[in-house]
């Protein structure tokens, strides 16, 4: 719960080590420059302090409301790749996986959310899960499920990638086939090709949206249980 505290909406984010801590902070910096409303916090091993204020108001106002409920997506999101985490901990692992995206955005730029399915080649369910990423583009949603997906895969000790997404710009972009001309995807597209080298083999392959249910009700799910969040 955000407090007013000094003129300001502050809230205190305790993380499991510094580098989640760190991790955290990487991505409040890139909404906070997407929404050109920069945070006052400090950083202490696995603690973030976060306060908020409108300097030129010298008072809280909606963008300050705004930011913080984008912050609060975000440290949701990192509570659901630590539960990721635990089901990869407790499932078998086989080198070669298929992997399910899907990306979602309610309004493009809206409240977005990834989500994504790993399984076996039998078609087990091997982990799920979906991430809550704020206020984004539904094409930086579907690129932040194939980037939870691989570090998912990776996390497993998978060796080979059999990549499946509803999204034919994601997959081309990925094949090389289309440039990636959207500078907003420059930085994550290259954090994906630097996962990919990590692997034995990853491919791509477009399906129809209704062979890729799985992923997209997790995007929903995900979506639905942050806007019935208690205000």
């Amino acid at each position: 719960m955000w407090q007013t505290k000094d003129d300001a909406l502050y809230k205190e984010f305790t993380f499991a080590d510094f580098k989640a801590a760190f991790a955290f902070m990487t991505q409040v910096a890139a909404v906070a420059e997407r929404m050109q409303h920069h945070p006052r916090w400090e950083n202490e091993w696995n603690t973030v302090r976060i306060w908020l204020n409108t300097h030129d108001a010298e008072a809280i106002t909606d963008k300050d409301r705004a930011l913080a409920e984008a912050i609060d997506g975000l440290a949701d999101a990192a509570g659901k790749g630590r539960e990721a985490s635990d089901q990869i901990a407790n499932k078998p692992h086989p080198t070669e996986v298929k992997l399910y995206g899907d990306g979602g955005s309610r309004g493009n730029p809206g409240p977005s959310a990834g989500g994504f399915a790993l399984l076996d080649m039998d078609d087990n369910v091997l982990v799920k899960s979906g991430k809550y990423l704020g206020i984004t583009t539904n094409n930086q949603a579907e690129y932040h499920s194939l980037k939870g997906g691989l570090e998912a895969a990776l996390a497993m000790g998978a060796r080979t990638v059999h990549v499946y997404m509803d999204s034919m710009l994601v997959v081309n972009q990925m094949k090389g086939i289309f440039k990636v001309k959207n500078r907003d995807l420059w930085p994550i597209h290259d954090a994906i090709k630097q996962l990919l080298s990590q692997f034995k083999h990853v491919d791509f392959t477009h399906v129809p949206r209704e062979l890729n249910k799985l992923a997209d009700s997790i995007v929903n799910e995900t979506l639905d249980a942050e806007h019935d969040k208690p205000t």
